[in-house]
């Protein structure tokens, strides 16, 4: 009998055990921007990830930094993998709020090296550019950053990022004349100066789908855009247009904040989520470039041939590294800015 009660406690124990490690091992959360971006990522990444691994991918969002410090710092992380931009995932890095990736189920060699560290692996590529609504401007169609912020020819509201970020601060000092060699370090004094002659017709997007309906809506005709956003928006309306010249380009990033309580499911869902498929499926529903330097080889050349990456000419890369540096400094200025 106490052999028994011996056997049995064990094999009770052990499916506590099981039990509780099958319930951390059969779903993780995945974090992005919404839309029509994070139903792509859902499409590409985590429905081929479930149906391979049986892990289930919960979606969450959209992507909140403040919200990632505070899980960390507290000790009650609810996210897994969480798709940031590059800068806040230099910074974050540096803060200890990420947990390094493990390269042994992570294939690094296969992904573009300026957008991989220990910390990140690149999401997707993309380019803010110049979106419009053709109709809105009686057949005038902006080209340049500069008509971004002249109100008399293309009137109306004007829709920029909201958040402390690369690129807006790029785009005004831009429309002011200042060579795309020459942006770098950030002139603050004249870029907000830049700004300030439109700021009571700004009409700030905080994610990528608020921007998509601000557009499509007309409620602001014309701003900048992620390139995917404005993709998705020409499948169902032909009106809207675009402009590549001066495009600003960086990488969305993949991180596994510091604590996540499903860390291994998250290193597999990053190895899938960069693996050279995946990241073309991601390409070819967003318009967005892949990271996966295998990736274009399975992209039709019609798609690949609207990407990013075909943009080159007149193209300027973001400087994450001056961003990650400098990011507390400009943040502050900018909301003190934008509440005035």
């Amino acid at each position: 009998m106490k052999a028994a009660r011996i056997v049995a406690a064990g094999l009770a124990a052990l499916t506590i055990a099981l039990a509780g490690s099958g319930a951390r091992a059969q779903s993780m959360v995945f974090t992005s921007w919404g839309g029509t971006t994070q139903d792509a990522q859902k499409k590409a990444w985590a429905e081929p990830f479930t149906a391979a691994s049986g892990i289930a991918v919960k979606q969450d969002g959209p992507t909140d930094y403040g919200k990632l410090k505070a899980m960390v710092e507290s000790g009650n992380v609810d996210w897994d993998v969480v798709d940031v931009e590059g800068d806040f995932a230099v910074a974050a890095a540096k803060a200890g709020l990420l947990e390094p990736l493990d390269f042994s189920v992570i294939k690094k060699d296969d992904l573009d090296p300026r957008f991989v560290s220990d910390h990140f692996v690149g999401s997707f590529y993309y380019s803010f550019v110049l979106g419009y609504n053709k109709s809105a401007f009686g057949g005038k169609e902006p080209s340049r950053w500069a008509d971004l912020f002249d109100t008399k020819a293309f009137p109306g509201k004007r829709t920029f990022y909201k958040w402390s970020a690369p690129g807006v601060l790029e785009i005004a000092l831009l429309a002011d004349g200042v060579a795309p060699d020459k942006l770098y370090p950030l002139d603050l004094d004249r870029a907000f100066k830049k700004l300030d002659t439109i700021k009571s017709d700004i009409v700030w997007w905080g994610g990528g789908a608020q921007s998509q309906q601000l557009l499509a809506s007309g409620e602001a005709p014309i701003g900048m855009f992620w390139n995917g956003r404005i993709f998705a928006i020409q499948a169902d309306n032909p009106d809207v247009g675009l402009s590549w010249d001066q495009n600003l380009t960086a990488a969305d990033v993949l991180v596994v904040p510091k604590g996540a309580k499903n860390k291994d499911a998250a290193m597999k869902f990053l190895a899938e989520a960069s693996s050279a498929k995946a990241q073309a499926d991601m390409a070819k529903e967003t318009n967005y470039a892949p990271t996966n330097l295998k990736s274009k080889d399975l992209l039709d050349p019609g798609i690949a041939s609207f990407l990013p990456d075909q943009f080159k000419a007149t193209q300027i890369n973001l400087d994450m590294g001056y961003w990650a540096e400098h990011r507390d400094e400009i943040g502050k200025r900018w909301y003190d800015w934008q509440a005035k």
